[in-house]
């Protein structure tokens, strides 16, 4: 697991806000705030409770386990890429004559090649989606869309040069479900559709994305939104629950973190794609960064740049896990489903069960969360006093 070991097993619907890990920088231990409290103090209140909390808070300084998501896997060795090893020094000739030729051969040889298939996948898909959009809708418009986007989406993965295992392949999804799987990079797009056929979600974009949408919606009926719609939760939710009750209709493919993760970890899913009440097919993709870290740093990097360093790496190595169907159970709600759908991705795919939201990328710590710890101690205090009174 590239030096990460992780502890699972927390219960969905008692979720502790910190799941520790054995490697940290600082031992951990995974005890709650009452147990601590308890044992620093006898009383209804002391100075040393402060104990507590400044430790939980030079804890997360040293060792801050949602900031990190955020940054490209540190390697245990240099792969001899230069975007692992940033801070290159000379060791010896022979790795240096090494990483030259890795150089001519990744830029001068393999580079060229990945954007001329690159250019020739995204162009088909364009001219072949069209041509399919003009025939009437019937069982032969809806084969040749299948072959279209399948043989389209293989091209590109070969610019890539991905080298895909794909497990359990009984377990695809299947038309009138939603498919939800963990994300790394905008090419789980395409490492997922290039085994299968799906209707994608998201907003309408112009430009050259634009032009890959309209192509697409024409041979397939996909689910795009106009800026306006997005932030219309009831809207959304509408058109998702519209598409999945027509079972003729493609399995919806959704990433419910809302942003790229680096692969270590699954964090926070929207609730959302769980509210509708259709079969959900967890799937759990991993990388395997030592050929080509396909994490995409969208504060760092531009869409065209990531592309092209990704292009320039050794390969996109990775694994896909299709998982068994999961329902909504009886007086589950939406938010404990999520949990339970992200947590057995996170458990196939090796990776670290964060109950944190993704929007920490770009935003601050919720007042609530700094709240609830307020609150907590607050019933403690309340709770001791009480007690005191009554004996």
């Amino acid at each position: 697991q590239f030096g990460i070991s992780q502890k699972r097993g927390a219960k969905e619907k008692n979720h502790p806000l910190y799941k520790p890990y054995s490697n940290a920088i600082i031992a951990k231990e995974p005890t709650s705030l009452e147990e601590e409290i308890k044992e620093i103090r006898r009383s209804e209140f002391e100075m040393s409770d402060i104990f507590y909390f400044a430790r939980r808070g030079v804890e997360s300084i040293m060792d801050d386990e949602v900031t990190k998501r955020f940054s490209a896997e540190e390697l245990e060795s240099w792969n001899l890429l230069t975007r692992s090893n940033n801070n290159f020094q000379y060791i010896s000739l022979r790795l240096t004559v090494l990483w030259g030729l890795g150089v001519l051969i990744r830029y001068g040889f393999l580079l060229p090649l990945r954007v001329t298939l690159a250019f020739t996948g995204v162009g088909l898909l364009v001219f072949l989606t069209s041509l399919v959009g003009l025939l009437p809708n019937g069982r032969m418009k809806g084969f040749l869309s299948e072959k279209v986007h399948l043989m389209c989406y293989r091209i590109c993965v070969r610019a890539l040069t991905a080298i895909i295992t794909y497990h359990d392949s009984e377990n695809k999804p299947k038309n009138g479900g939603i498919c939800v799987a963990n994300h790394t990079s905008p090419i789980d797009v395409i490492i997922l559709a290039s085994d299968g056929c799906y209707a994608m979600v998201g907003q309408i974009h112009g430009g050259l994305m634009g032009v890959i949408q309209r192509s697409m919606v024409k041979a397939c009926p996909h689910v795009w939104f106009e800026r306006s719609e997005v932030k219309d939760r009831h809207l959304v939710a509408k058109r998702l629950s519209d598409h999945v009750q027509d079972k003729s209709k493609l399995p919806i493919l959704i990433f419910p973190e809302g942003t790229c993760i680096n692969n270590t970890s699954v964090m926070m899913f929207k609730k959302g794609s769980f509210e509708i009440g259709a079969t959900v097919y967890p799937v759990a993709i991993k990388y395997d960064p030592r050929f080509g870290d396909a994490f995409w740093n969208s504060s760092k990097f531009g869409m065209v740049n990531y592309l092209l360093r990704m292009m320039s790496s050794w390969a996109i190595v990775c694994s896909v896990w299709y998982l068994p169907p999961m329902s909504r159970e009886e007086g589950e709600d939406a938010v404990q489903f999520a949990n339970r759908v992200k947590a057995a991705i996170a458990r196939q795919g090796g990776l670290v069960d964060l109950l944190w939201d993704g929007g920490l990328k770009r935003a601050k710590v919720k007042d609530t969360f700094k709240e609830e710890q307020q609150k907590l101690y607050s019933k403690m205090l309340v709770g001791t006093q009480e007690d005191r009174s009554r004996s």
